[in-house]
């Protein structure tokens, strides 16, 4: 007997549903006329016709059907539900939505009463993460302990389907003839699988799998990685996963190189409540070592080669962090010669690896660090005995408001910092100037012809960059300053502080490397007393009190295209007329640079084992101005003056520091910034130190950044005169240029070039003149032109949601580690990415080839 319910709307459905529910026909058929032990989830129903059968005994729904159960939405335009058999079948744009959004459609569905089992027709489901099956035909099966859908010839992609023409192909999909997907595991099995790309077949595989994209950590098999090196050949090696615990996990590559055998890596990773740390380690025995270069341009006489690396981080509390960085090679040209990462190759010209561990404290006001370095250095032109270890480099900071009703009025900030550093190095490193020559056999490593500084520091030929022994220096410093504004705006800000410093001193006088100039002498360690006026084994203190005023008078005006703020600025500090090197040691104050960011700093060394002395005026005046659409225009010139007292700046160092920095006479040079912003994406700047007397640049540096979609562009120009009394023997003039374009939304070109302008890099080819005509066959005397390549760089990819493909090519300026000449290092990267199934990396060397591309030769 058929018993049709009536039509009306919505409305009448829900109430449908309701009598549904109480009659329990949608209740499954194990649990009819039972009494549940706990409630049981209720099924909800809405449709616009319902239809009971009692011959065949069926619920039909018909028109918008839409069943809720257990967190899952049934839709279809047909659903009848079989009361014998306990199972539902569902036709006419069937759609079933998971719990977690994963979303089926399907022409049909016949599944059971609790929607986990049954067959599919002609399948397509989109998962939660965004990755997409789809199959003629599919099964759905198991229990709360194994739940698998099998789809039969089906498909796996990450892709998602062209918005314009959704039967245009997918970007690459997996096609297989099974796909099991277990829902337990969290894996995906591929049986008789193809990788294609565009429908077109790249790849095949017999039987793969690959974890769930709901997994983030899987044991396994990861990503092959491939590599070539001309020393090591060939490189292929397979990643192995392996997740130990929630919170830990190991990777073991086992890697064979064709020419040198295998190499294997591990790498253990762990996590806790309070940080992480990781261990990697590495390490070969070559099989031909004959085929690396020699020392010191190599390292074939190493039987066993390796790498142990190792970072953490953890935070006791809110306050406090303690973590460590440290590395250990075998030897500096492991990295290189195995193509392994590392974040500093991308640094042209200083290649080093510096290992540290640290305790750090910060408060609302204070500030704690204190940690200790070694370094490792990369490059061949480093003499390892000179790197200095930092045992440990201590700085602290606090400030503190001071209170004027306690104080008598005088209130303000009261500043305390403080630095505790020691170092030691087994040689002194010693730089020859004026001109810069390299030891007699090797060709690597600076030397001097005669180790001793001259009374005339304008002919320095020696300077002494680093200690040899050991050295410790402290400093104390407690300031205090108040900014007030007088009755005409005018804004005043007094300052005062002492400083107090002191260091010991413990050179080595014996030890000397194996490491000779012309005449045979070795770098010795005893020349050190000549540069530090024989200050070993003593302690040297020294008090420097302080005080001054700053004023400021800003001026506003306002128009209608925007606001302007003209400023004035002077600045005076009152010292001891002292020595600020009683030791003429300096270890951390070796970089000094004059310009618009320290023109009003109290001191413009970079470093603690300096500091200005005598009476000093520094002045100047910004300007700034806002438009109304939020670009600006800023500008900043200024001078600092020597009033009283000797100038810290004209007094050298065994580093010569302060000499050539434009701070080295009574009147300084003049600096300048200009900084223009008409919009936000666009800026340039300018920057410069001029002469005094002519205005002639002497410094000058220039930024221009553009983003624009699609296409961002920077622009860096440097054009620095010499400094022979410093290392600088000639001007240094470069341009850089670093550009991207987005072709399509998905496609990209992007390129960088470094142009050496002032020739600086070709110009040191007159270091090594007869290895270089032996090897090239050119005659020095020539000049290379203007825009001489230093480095190179260009590539391009495609990214969308699911694939990234890049290809890049680099040619940097490099020491080639066979003969130590300037020579170019040619590397082709290319990178695959396909999104929930890992990445393929292949990195292959060009060779190193003897730089000749921008000189030319004279008769």
């Amino acid at each position: 007997m058929r018993e049709p319910w009536p039509k009306r709307g919505r409305g009448l459905a829900r109430l449908l549903s309701f009598l549904l529910l109480g009659s329990s026909l949608f209740v499954p058929a194990a649990a009819w006329g039972e009494k549940a032990a706990s409630p049981e989830p209720r099924m909800v129903v809405e449709a616009r016709e319902l239809v009971y059968d009692q011959t065949k005994n069926t619920v039909s729904a018909r028109g918008n059907v839409q069943i809720y159960y257990k967190g899952r939405l049934l839709e279809a335009d047909r659903v009848t539900y079989d009361r014998d058999t306990g199972r539902i079948r569902a036709e006419g744009h069937a759609r079933l939505t998971e719990a977690d959004g994963a979303v089926e459609r399907a022409e049909s569905f016949d599944l059971t009463d609790d929607f986990k089992n049954g067959f599919i027709q002609s399948l397509q489901a989109d998962t939660a993460d965004n990755t997409h099956f789809g199959a003629p035909y599919a099964e759905r099966r198991g229990d709360a302990s194994s739940q698998e859908t099998i789809f039969d010839h089906g498909t796996y992609t990450a892709c998602d389907a062209c918005k314009d023409d959704p039967s245009k192909p997918r970007l690459w999909q997996i096609h297989a003839k099974r796909i099991i997907h277990d829902g337990v595991e969290k894996m995906i099995y591929y049986e008789d699988a193809t990788l294609e790309f565009l429908d077109f077949p790249v790849a095949y595989m017999p039987y793969w799998s690959s974890p769930d994209p709901t997994v983030k950590r899987k044991s396994g098999l990861l990503m092959p990685t491939e590599t070539y090196g001309s020393y090591v050949g060939y490189g292929f090696g397979v990643p192995i996963y392996w997740a130990i615990s929630p919170n830990a996990d190991l990777t073991v590559t086992p890697t064979y190189f064709t020419k040198q055998g295998p190499l294997l890596k591990g790498e253990y990773r762990q996590r806790f409540e309070t940080g992480s740390f990781s261990i990697l380690a590495e390490g070969t025995k070559p099989n031909d070592r004959g085929a690396f270069p020699s020392p010191p341009y190599g390292a074939s006489n190493l039987k066993y080669r390796g790498a142990v690396e190792s970072r953490g981080e953890f935070y006791p509390n809110d306050y406090w962090k303690f973590g460590w960085d440290v590395t250990a090679l075998s030897d500096r040209y492991f990295l290189q010669d195995y193509r392994q990462w590392n974040p500093l190759y991308g640094n042209l010209f200083f290649k080093e690896r510096s290992s540290t561990v640290y305790l750090t404290g910060q408060g609302d006001r204070s500030w704690f660090d204190m940690r200790a370095y070694y370094f490792q250095g990369l490059s061949p032109n480093d003499l390892q005995a000179q790197l200095p270890t930092a045992h440990p480099i201590t700085d602290y900071n606090r400030a503190f408001d001071v209170d004027p009703y306690k104080t008598m009025g005088i209130g303000g900030q009261v500043t305390l910092d403080a630095n505790f550093t020691s170092t030691s190095a087994q040689i002194a490193d010693y730089e020859s100037i004026q001109p810069r020559t390299l030891d007699k056999f090797n060709g690597l490593y600076t030397v001097c012809s005669i180790y001793s500084p001259t009374p005339n520091r304008a002919n320095s030929t020696c300077l002494l960059r680093g200690i040899g022994g050991n050295y410790e220096s402290g400093t104390v410093e407690a300031s205090w300053k108040r900014r007030a504004i007088d009755p005409v705006g005018g804004v005043w800000t007094p300052f005062a502080f002492a400083r107090f410093s002191g260091s010991y001193l413990n050179y080595n006088t014996t030890d000397t490397a194996p490491v000779y100039n012309a005449t045979l002498q070795p770098i010795p360690n005893a020349a050190q007393g000549l540069f530090v006026n024989g200050a070993d084994n003593s302690f040297n203190g020294q008090v420097t009190p302080g005080a001054g005023v700053e004023w400021r008078y800003p001026l506003i005006a306002r128009s209608a295209a925007g606001a302007l703020v003209l400023e004035p600025i002077a600045q005076v500090i009152a010292r001891p007329n002292q020595s600020s090197i009683p030791s003429l040691v300096n270890m951390d104050a070796q970089s000094l640079v004059f310009d618009d960011t320290n023109l009003f700093e109290w001191s413009k060394f970079s470093g603690y084992n300096r500091f200005e002395t005598g009476t000093r005026a520094n002045y100047g005046g910004q300007g700034t101005f806002t438009l109304n659409n939020g670009g600006y225009v800023n500008a900043l010139i200024g001078q600092s003056a020597q009033l009283a007292g000797q100038n810290s700046y004209a007094t050298a160092d065994a580093a010569n520091v302060g000499l050539s920095s434009g701070l080295d006479h009574r009147v300084s040079d003049i600096v300048g910034r200009l900084v223009v912003s008409p919009i936000s994406p666009i800026t340039f700047t300018a920057k410069a130190l001029f002469d005094p007397a002519t205005f002639a640049a002497r410094r000058v540096d220039g930024f221009a950044s553009i983003k624009l979609d699609p296409m961002s562009f920077d622009v860096h120009y440097a054009n620095y005169e010499a400094q022979p009394l410093i290392g600088f023997d000639k001007r240094r003039q470069g341009l850089a240029f670093n550009a991207k374009y987005n072709l399509t939304k998905n496609y990209f070109v992007s390129g960088t070039v470094t142009f050496d302008m002032s020739r600086y890099l070709y110009n040191g080819l007159t270091l090594y003149p007869t290895l270089y005509t032996t090897y090239t066959g050119i005659n020095l005397q020539g000049t290379a032109p203007v825009f001489s390549v230093a480095a190179l760089g260009f590539g391009g990819g495609y990214q969308d949601e699911c694939t990234t493909f890049l290809v890049n090519y680099t040619s940097n300026y490099t020491t080639q580690t066979n003969t130590g000449l300037p020579a170019r290092n040619q590397t082709v990267m290319v990178s695959l990415q396909l999104r929930t199934l890992g990445a393929i990396n292949f990195n292959q060397s060009l060779g190193t080839f003897t730089m000749n591309d921008g000189v030319r030769s004279q008769p």
